[in-house]
């Protein structure tokens, strides 16, 4: 019997979630209402073949069903667009934000990528000299007009003058402590995690003092802000946890 020479499980990659879920919505969502429609003008084209060609026809009720199913496909598929539209841009920006941190590799830091937890997922790790930090990347489409700035006050988030619907400071909190518990519980010792938020192609605006918990950045604004943080992980910590989360990692793809 014949196995797998690869014993590991590979980790996930940048924006892997949102890949999955276009690929839902496009096979479930549009292919399937799209086909449909297909089939049943197909089924209308063979009645008024039969029809034109002296067999029993019965054209009227195909074409109404023919009908009926593509203004079924079309308002799907035209409802779908929006959410394609934005499931996209999240996940281009998870890759390019992905692919840039990856630079991080050859100063010491471990990279993880779209870290699955019990409902939601973190979409950076980096674990390296300076600690451990959780990354949240927002890919927003910027004014048409108008210079794109995000205004961060250390509490709330103004994007080019509007609040988001969901506060990402509160959010990338929340992702910060789950996986500073998460490795307690895997490695008996308390790392302290760093929750940071990532804008690609806006101007962050930050009143002093807002970056003492939780960052809140542009992807080029990262390597500086590492370079200023004084080392608290020696290489044998992060090797520790870095093994831990990976195997949690693996462990959550096991089963699913």
């Amino acid at each position: 019997m014949k196995k797998s020479p690869i014993k590991a499980r590979p980790l996930r990659n940048p924006g892997q979630s949102l890949d999955e879920q276009l690929d839902d919505l496009v096979y479930v969502k549009l292919l399937t209402p799209m086909l449909t429609a297909v089939f049943t003008v197909i089924l209308a084209g063979l009645e008024w073949w039969r029809y034109f060609y002296s067999t029993p026809p019965s054209p009227i009720m195909y074409s109404v069903i023919a009908g009926i199913v593509m203004l079924y496909a079309g308002w799907t598929i035209w409802s779908v667009g929006p959410a394609l539209r934005q499931l996209r841009l999240a996940r281009d920006g998870e890759k390019v934000v992905g692919q840039y941190l990856e630079r991080f590799r050859q100063d010491g830091y471990q990279v993880f990528h779209d870290v699955i937890g019990q409902g939601f997922n973190l979409d950076h790790v980096l674990i390296g000299p300076a600690g451990i930090f959780t990354i949240e990347t927002k890919t927003f489409s910027k004014p048409a007009r108008g210079q794109p700035k995000i205004v961060f006050d250390g509490e709330k988030i103004v994007v080019a003058g509007h609040e988001p619907d969901r506060n990402p400071v509160i959010q990338a909190k929340s992702q910060g402590k789950w996986l500073m518990e998460l490795l307690s519980e895997s490695t008996g010792r308390k790392f302290p995690v760093r929750p940071v938020v990532l804008f690609p192609g806006w101007f962050i605006e930050q009143s002093s003092g807002s970056s003492r918990e939780v960052w809140v950045l542009a992807p080029k604004a990262m390597p500086s802000f590492l370079a200023n943080e004084p080392t608290r992980l020696p290489p044998e910590d992060v090797r520790l946890a870095a093994f831990h989360l990976s195997r949690f990692i693996r462990d959550r793809e096991g089963k699913g």
